[in-house]
């Protein structure tokens, strides 16, 4: 090289960094509300698979004792039970079961089950179906919300 060659330049400049940087930024503020929104319809689904199942199985039980089964029965194998677990597939609720003392009612409940470093869902807190097949679902605060939540 001569003292009057120009030297190639290597390396980024400020602004190359600082564009890169930017558009980081703006991704990721966009990306992290959907994700975090994403999960909850996760989780909100398997609830809603859970309470199903169960409303399945309830269906199929009365249809063979003209009654539907009651907590203790979720658990027990078919035909003396329902065959389910007393938590979701995902393990992201606990399901309970509340029949009438006649056997000819009931509702399922699904709630939250508290998970370490996990974000809580205060808009769907906790699902429910009965023997009709209405479903139910409330916020936090108390607030009927299923026609969101149940989609």
């Amino acid at each position: 090289m001569t003292a009057n060659s120009p030297v190639a330049a290597r390396g980024f400049t400020i602004a190359e960094v600082l564009t890169a940087l930017v558009v980081v930024v703006i991704v990721t503020a966009v990306a992290v509300p959907m994700w975090r929104n994403h999960q909850l319809r996760i989780r909100r689904a398997d609830a809603i698979a859970a309470l199903l199942a169960l409303q399945a199985e309830q269906d199929r039980f009365f249809g063979q004792n003209a009654r539907y089964a009651d907590a203790a029965a979720l658990t027990r194998k078919p035909p003396e039970g329902l065959g389910l677990a007393t938590t979701s597939a995902h393990g992201f609720y606990d399901i309970e079961l509340r029949t009438a003392d006649d056997g000819l009612a009931y509702t399922a409940t699904a709630r939250p089950v508290a998970h370490a470093g996990k974000e809580v869902d205060a808009r769907c807190t906790q699902f429910g179906i009965d023997h009709l097949g209405i479903r139910r679902a409330i916020d936090a605060t108390g607030k009927e919300l299923s026609a969101d939540c149940w989609r």
